[in-house]
């Protein structure tokens, strides 16, 4: 009895261990791995288990273009263990509703088959009227949202095991600033998606300062022989908090002055702009003021310069003096036109 839940237990393991197409692990890995975890087990019992017992019942293919050979579940294939309850199905529906506007096809493939078993679990719930809930829920992002970027299935793939397992990476890849082709040795650190763009971080060859890589411009990912170099003081919300992502124009802060019309004062009740923020009636008027304390960023001035005639500026100066200025530019090409 001990045995057979021995055995047991290792199939659920191995079921556990095996990753989906395009993923794929090899013979020895998978045997480490069990082994990392107590089981006793050689390789030609690990090779009867796959190509015997579980294949019979489970979904798997084998790679045997190359030994050691490599296994895989079918792409499509996923199994609920704990079974999928309806609020995780309800929530899967939202999240993927949410999702799909900000990260890669590619990615949002690799969480297919959850997605599709909620849609299917509230599809069967006819008597309770949810199987309706999915075709009247929509997730709207804040702004104009951009198409997210297209990447390589393989690619993602390649990177995201380097990130998880700590291993160094010979990439292509295509520079936009000065649209020509190089090969890095990265030694990814990080992982950042932000607006429509997903970001490697990574220091490069034998450099120690990170630097940031669009993922949809990485054209070929392979494993190196480098060994991976950990960044020892990187810390990812301290790197993201330093303003990388917000094209910093300074390291303080500023305070923000602003007269601000009331849609968009009730808008800032809800959804504060700062942490320290106020917002003041004006006098014989029904806008307000608005005093923020902000990062000193282009991403704040955007989003003021977006707001267009609902917000005026009055500090700090550099900005309103940038907002005018764009405002004129405007107006001038539009009187060249005219």
């Amino acid at each position: 009895m001990s045995e057979s839940r021995d055995t047991l237990f290792r199939f659920l393991t191995m079921l556990q261990l095996i990753p989906r197409y395009p993923g794929r692990i090899s013979t020895p890995v998978l045997l480490e791995k069990l082994h990392e975890r107590g089981f006793v087990i050689d390789n030609r019992s690990l090779q009867r288990d796959l190509r015997g017992r579980l294949s019979r019942f489970f979904p798997l293919g084998c790679d045997d273009s190359e030994k050691p050979y490599r296994w895989y579940f079918d792409r499509d294939y996923h199994c609920d263990l704990p079974a999928l309850d309806v609020p995780s199905a309800l929530t899967l529906v939202l999240a993927e509703e949410y999702l799909k506007g900000l990260l890669p096809p590619v990615v949002i493939g690799q969480l297919a088959p959850q997605f599709r078993s909620a849609r299917q679990l509230l599809d069967e719930m006819q008597r309770n009227g949810l199987s309706q809930w999915a075709r009247r829920v929509r997730a709207i992002p804040n702004g104009k949202a951009l198409i997210p970027a297209q990447l390589e299935e393989a690619t993602w793939q390649t990177v995201a095991q380097a990130l998880l397992e700590q291993r160094s990476l010979d990439v292509t890849y295509l520079s936009r600033s000065r649209e020509e082709r190089k090969t890095f040795t990265l030694h990814p650190q990080g992982m950042v998606s932000r607006h429509s763009v997903t970001y490697l971080l990574a220091t490069v060859n034998d450099y120690n300062d990170i630097r940031q890589f669009a993922m949809q411009r990485i054209e070929a990912a392979a494993f190196s022989e480098a060994a991976w170099r950990e960044s020892a003081d990187f810390n990812l919300d301290d790197y993201i908090a330093s303003g990388a992502f917000g094209y910093p124009q300074g390291k303080a802060d500023v305070r923000l002055v602003a007269h601000i019309e009331p849609q968009v004062a009730w808008l800032l009740t809800e959804t504060p702009l700062a942490e320290k923020q106020t917002l003041t009636p004006l006098s014989d008027s029904d806008w307000y003021q608005l005093e923020a304390l902000v990062p000193n960023d282009q991403q704040t001035l955007w989003w003021l310069r977006g707001m267009g005639a609902s917000v005026e500026v009055i500090e700090p100066q550099d900005w309103k003096e940038e907002i005018l200025s764009c405002a004129r530019k405007i107006l001038s090409r539009q009187h060249q036109q005219a």
